[in-house]
């Protein structure tokens, strides 16, 4: 070893591993890091480094950067590490390349070259690292650069090779889901491969495609089941087996993908009973491993259409979990109740105590569970208890989350399942005092429309009875300290609406509570504010009753606080509340009516009591009033004179959109089609080329029916713009049958009866009577089987549909038969938006609107109308239209200057010349002007017009004689 320290490294870099490690600060570590990191500096610059310093000096800044430090001046020298021909130092620089960059980073432009290059190496292990980089740094714009040669290395001779493949298509998918959709059934295939290793790697981008859309592989369920009872079976060899279990991750996989591909599907289902007993009888529970596979059986069999002994199986194995003293297999067995809950609720009733001790075990992981199953299971039957024992557990946590989820779910419980309205009541102060303002605001509302509509009977009597313990209840609340602002708001409201309503307490003693409230909480202005409402509300009652109102000196004191308060509200609530002292009785029972909280306040929307005040100021000469939509500019303003009062608008600004210039578009005869080559214009059906949805709404077709629009053949030609793709069309083939050569058939070892291995739930404890209460509790918790119909009183169902709330809609849970017929909704498929039109340049169509005012009409005087003819399939139609410049310099229009234009004579490409056939238009279309155009002085106005119509139709200024433009374009 000498200077050399372990592992073939230099002594000094074992040194600085050492002092890392034993560091006691980490002041101290950033101190030893910051000196190796001015060391690195220096050194990583020096001239002709040998490959094993650099090697070394590359695996120290990796060390820096594990530690939180920056290293970008060394990523170049990693970067310049994967081009080394040596194998030991090009992994070395894939590795931190892939540690220091991302997908982003600007150096990964320099790696892809690399990459390409790696991926055709003879060397197999050179291939794997750079497909590991593969799947690290190529992102989105680097996929096609790659991907040919990712998709080659499928069937590479090496089941390694094929392997990183795999996962490197995976990783493509994940990234960038369109640019591998053609290379979909390569997964099929793979799932064939003769090695166990590439058939699982393919179950996981398997599992991501089926997650994506169920139906289309529902034909591989048989193929997923083989698979399955062959890894059961011991097929695969010994090197798979984990913890004696035989390939279990593969295992758990294709659990998995059959709860999707079995879910509400029962002709799918009834493939898969068969393997998942196999599994139930077989596999060892005295793992964890085991359990993971049997704990994922489970939430398969509670996914796919019921079968009553998977069912049975499931629950015998859900005993277990909970029978158990691991804390981790309670925590599993509470979970996989939960779902059978759903299939089957008679399930629960059987595992009463083992509940029971779970919500009373110290772990706060299984106690938090085993509310959630409690949710789940609750009834109109089992909801007192259930929300009593929450909110102890909700009282007892400081997580501010959870309280606040517990708390909901509270709330939830009581308006769904409570069995009367003063239950209800009780149970909100309860969970208003200790969640506080954690609880949302509906339910403050909620809880306040409530006691103002009372049962929704017409019992009165049973709804004062409501409304007054409401208000003793309240009177005592307030006696406590440090109550939530959210329930002083919902206390000052039903004190100030109902306090005095039973004559028990007497104005003055509320009003003064109300003022106690106020002056407790100086700095809240919300619940100022409710305090003082409540206090105008009580002392309009007693004006209206025709008492006599003297108010507490502590009341008089707050309201000439309030009137010179910052707050702009509470000084109008003590005004208001002055106001309403000074009036009389039937004016204050016209503007608070007594318990009207409910009632309906009818708005007049057209303000029809201020009609005669509007009478009255037209007559003394004030303007009309213009509606709002006839101000927005889509009318002209000079519309609305009125008698002369208005000047003429026509000078104006006008301030609506400059609309685009539409082309007049001449029909034309279609002359017979000459035979096309492949990368000629040729007539194609409309459904067949796909254009953009937003620009297909708004174009209108020129064409009669039975006419077809030319469209441009792009099979196999090479895309100019945009990312290239691998369009190549690759046969799907379905993969039913698997290749198990390489399978080493083994004897199924027999395993040991569960009931022996299993010690029992009762054997594990001692043998003492279980106390009553428990009894009771679990008694109460699942109490009234599924067997009784869930009743609930008349007084709920009420006030359930008042408060309106969603999560009393819910339907209860399903009964064991109709569990079992139940069937998953049909999924509508997806729309999908077709790709864009490269060559429709958006372009404006005939279907447009067209403008007031039409250019070429004035230049009537120089070109006479034209009277042309269309021609279609279903007869000969005259049009006439008018002048067209465009249409007099030449006879067919191009579909690649305007998509407008439908019927087109198909000519070839490679012979057109834009130019002559110009100039011969011309000729023939300007012979009616030709004679008063050479009679006039002056520049001669049919060659401005003929350049003018050849600069419309190229685009550009000319150059050249002969430009062929669409040579190039079209290659």
């Amino acid at each position: 070893m000498g200077s050399q320290g372990g592992w073939g490294q230099s002594k000094e870099f074992l040194d600085l591993v050492k002092s890392i490690g034993e560091a006691r600060s980490k002041a101290e570590e950033d101190r030893i890091v910051l000196n190796e990191i001015e060391m690195l500096k220096r050194r990583i610059n020096e001239p002709d480094i040998p490959k094993k310093k650099m090697k070394e000096y590359i695996i120290r800044l990796v060390y820096v950067e594990m530690l939180g430090h920056d290293a970008s001046f060394g990523y170049i020298h990693a970067v310049k590490m994967t081009h080394d021909d040596s194998l030991l130092l090009k992994r070395t620089g894939y590795l931190a390349v892939t540690l220091f960059l991302n997908e982003d980073h600007d150096l990964i432009i320099l790696i892809v070259n690399t990459i390409q290059k790696d991926l055709k190496s003879d060397n197999y292990l050179v291939v794997c690292a750079a497909l590991t980089a593969v799947c690290k740094l190529i992102n989105e714009e680097t996929i096609p650069a790659v991907l040919p040669q990712v998709v080659e290395l499928l069937g590479h001779q090496k089941e390694a090779v094929r392997k990183k493949a795999i996962m490197a298509l995976h990783r493509f998918y994940q990234r960038s889901p369109s640019s591998v959709t053609h290379l979909i059934s390569n997964f099929r295939k793979r799932l064939c491969d003769n090695d166990p290793g590439v058939m699982g790697a393919t179950l996981c981008p398997l599992f991501d495609l089926i997650s994506a859309d169920v139906d289309s592989y529902k034909d591989l369920v048989t193929s997923f089941v083989s698979i399955l009872k062959q890894v059961a079976e011991r097929r695969l060899p010994k090197s798979y087996d984990y913890h004696q279990m035989p390939a279990p991750f593969i295992q758990i996989r294709l659990l998995k993908i059959l709860a999707l591909l079995g879910s509400g599907d029962k002709q799918a289902s009834e493939h898969m009973y068969t393997v998942l007993g196999d599994i139930f009888r077989k596999c060892d529970s005295s793992s964890n491993i085991g359990n993971a596979v049997l704990y994922e059986c489970i939430c398969c069999v509670s996914s796919i259409h019921p079968s009553p002994k998977l069912l049975d199986s499931a629950a015998e194995v859900t005993s277990r979990f909970l029978k158990s003293d691991n804390h981790n297999l309670k925590y599993l067995g509470i979970d996989a109740l939960r779902r059978l809950m759903k299939v089957n609720p008679d399930i629960a009733e059987e595992h009463q105590l083992a509940v029971i001790d779970c919500l009373e075990d110290p772990d706060d992981t299984l106690k938090r569970k085993t509310f959630e199953l409690l949710f789940k299971m609750t009834k109109s039957t089992n909801v007192e208890v259930i929300v009593d024992r929450m909110i102890d557990y909700m009282i007892s946590i400081n997580d501010n989350h959870y309280k606040t989820e517990i708390a909901s779910r509270c709330v939830e419980l009581a308006e769904q399942f409570a069995p009367s309205n003063h239950w209800f009541i009780q149970t909100m102060n309860k969970v208003f005092e200790h969640a506080g303002d954690l609880v949302n605001v509906k339910v403050a509302h909620n809880l306040m429309r409530l006691i103002a509509e009372g049962f929704g009977d017409d019992d009165e009597g049973t709804d004062n009875q409501l409304r007054s313990s409401a208000v003793e209840s309240y009177l005592r609340i307030l006696s406590e300290p440090k109550l939530p602002s959210m329930f002083l708001q919902v206390i000052c409201w039903v004190l100030g609406e109902y306090g005095t309503a039973d004559g028990k307490f007497s104005a003055s003693y509320i009003t003064g509570k109300l003022c106690d409230v106020a002056e407790a909480h100086p700095s809240d202005d919300i619940v100022k504010a409710y305090a003082v409402t409540a206090i105008m509300k009580i002392c309009a009652f007693e004006i209206a009753a025709g008492r006599k109102v003297e108010l507490l000196p502590e009341c008089q004191s707050l309201i000439d606080e309030l009137s010179a308060s910052h707050s702009t509200d509470l000084q109008q609530r003590a005004y208001e509340l002055q106001a309403v002292l000074g009036l009389d009785g039937h004016a204050v029972e016209s503007i608070m009516p007594a318990d009207a909280s409910c009632e309906d306040i009818e708005v007049d929307k057209s303000l029809s009591f201020l009609n005669s005040y509007v009478q009255q100021s037209l007559e003394k000469g004030a303007q009309p009033y213009i509606p709002e939509n006839e101000r927005s500019g889509i009318l002209n303003i000079s519309n609305f004179r009125n008698q002369d009062q208005h000047e003429s608008s026509a000078h104006g600004l006008r301030f609506e959109a400059y609309e685009l210039p539409k082309p007049s578009i001449t029909l034309r005869t279609p002359a017979p089609a000459p035979a096309v080559s492949s990368t000629e214009l040729v007539p194609i059906s409309e459904p067949t080329y796909p254009k953009e949805t937003n620009q297909a709404a708004k174009l209108s077709t020129v064409t009669d029916t039975g006419a077809t629009e030319l469209k441009l053949r792009l099979e196999g030609v090479q895309k100019k713009w945009g990312k290239p793709t691998y369009s190549t069309p690759v046969p799907s083939t379905s993969s039913s049958n698997l290749k198990t050569t390489n399978g080493v058939n083994q004897l199924g070892q027999a395993t040991l009866s569960s009931h022996s291995r299993d010690v029992s739930y009762d054997s594990k404890r001692p043998q003492a009577e279980i106390s009553p209460e428990k009894q009771k509790l679990a008694a109460s918790l699942f109490g009234g089987s599924s067997s009784k119909p869930d009743k609930k009183p008349q007084s709920t169902s009420h006030k359930t549909s008042r408060l309106g709330n969603p999560a009393s809609e819910k339907p209860q849970v399903a009964t064991a038969s109709a569990a079992t017929t139940e069937l998953a909704p049909q999924k509508t498929a997806p729309v999908q938006t077709p790709p864009p039109d490269l060559l429709d340049l958006g372009e404006p169509t005939v279907g447009d609107t067209i403008p007031s005012i039409d250019p070429f009409k004035q230049l009537e005087g120089l070109l006479g109308p034209p009277d042309v003819s269309s021609s279609t399939n279903s007869g000969t139609v005259s049009v006439t239209q008018p002048p067209d410049l465009m249409a007099l310099y030449g006879d067919s229009s191009l579909s690649g200057v305007s998509s407008s234009i439908s019927n087109l004579v198909p000519t070839n490409l490679d012979s057109m010349n834009l130019v002559s056939s110009s100039s011969s238009a011309a000729d023939h279309g300007g012979s009616k002007v030709a004679l008063s155009a050479s009679l006039k002085k002056g520049p001669n106005p049919q060659d401005s017009l003929e350049k003018d119509s050849l600069a419309r139709q190229l685009g550009v200024t000319p150059s050249i004689q002969n430009p062929n433009l669409f040579r190039d374009l079209l290659g």
